[in-house]
């Protein structure tokens, strides 16, 4: 009996030493080493007033953690969404196909009520098409938005990767830095957001899984010099209220949604100081 129980004993630790180190490999995969761990990078940056331009519906999934923690800390939040998603593909299916707009439009805006996010504008630019819209007029909409939030901190996608590989994200990205240098370069009272902040994937999880997307998005985006708290409960509520998106994560990695969140619990940023690196 003595030696089953040894045994067992030794059996367990091996299982438990073995889930032990694949848990922390797994990790490894989301951790950028170039980053700084912050409780808040609104925070850090001393924002007051911050607004997120994204592409589509769910877009506003990769900054959870930002949004909330800056409600948190009492600043006025506020989230443009330049599509209603109306192109993209239900994972699961919950409506007609023909009405995913509404749904995803309605879907986006309960999310950012549910992270506290103040003013949130969906747009009505095609899912899948925003490079082809004219870009001035794309630029000036924005220009007009900031002109009306007054933003200090601009979270927004990075021009040449779009976080994702993404056209959509990556034109909404241009148009943002187009649109913060026509605003420093104006006359008016508001000149502008004093950061831009972009949000950044994890290299090695993106090298591993990504395939040729991934590939690109490692090879053109910039090192993160910010980490913070992903805010994982407030990304699974997100993908409930996502519902048409819910099984996301599963249809495009394969690992499902709790172990993605188990190993990816931070968000990684970099941060341009519009004052001493200006846009032109």
């Amino acid at each position: 009996m003595r030696k089953r129980t040894v045994a067992l004993i030794t059996v367990s630790a091996v299982v438990l030493a073995a889930v032990g180190a694949a848990y922390w490999a797994g990790r490894d995969l989301f951790h950028e080493p170039s980053a700084r761990g912050v409780d808040s990078v609104v925070a850090e940056l001393g924002g007051e007033r911050v607004l997120g331009v994204f592409a589509h519906p769910d877009d506003e999934q990769t900054v959870n953690g930002l949004f909330w923690r800056a409600h948190q800390d009492g600043a006025e939040t506020a989230i443009i969404t330049a599509t209603r998603g109306e192109a993209g593909t239900q994972v699961p299916v919950v409506g007609r196909q023909e009405d995913l707009g509404i749904i995803r439009e309605a879907e986006a805006l309960k999310n950012s009520f549910n992270l506290g996010v103040d003013e949130h504008e969906v747009w009505d630019y095609p899912d899948g098409g925003v490079p082809d819209v004219d870009e001035a007029e794309l630029v000036e909409r924005i220009v007009d938005a900031m002109r009306s939030f007054r933003p200090d901190v601009v979270v927004a996608f990075w021009p040449a990767s779009g976080a994702t590989g993404h056209a959509d994200h990556m034109e909404m990205g241009r148009a943002t830095e187009l649109a913060i240098a026509e605003l420093a370069a104006s006359a008016g009272s508001y000149r502008g957001p004093d950061h831009l902040v972009y949000t950044i994937s994890p290299t090695k999880a993106l090298s591993l899984f990504g395939g040729e997307t991934g590939a690109f998005v490692v090879e053109n985006q910039p090192d993160p010099e910010y980490a913070m708290s992903a805010e994982v409960g407030k990304k699974f509520e997100g993908w409930q209220i996502h519902a048409s998106q819910r099984d996301y994560l599963p249809a495009s990695y394969i690992l499902p949604t709790w172990l993605v969140y188990a190993l990816w619990d931070h968000e990684f940023y970099h941060v341009r100081d519009l004052a001493v690196d200006p846009l032109r």
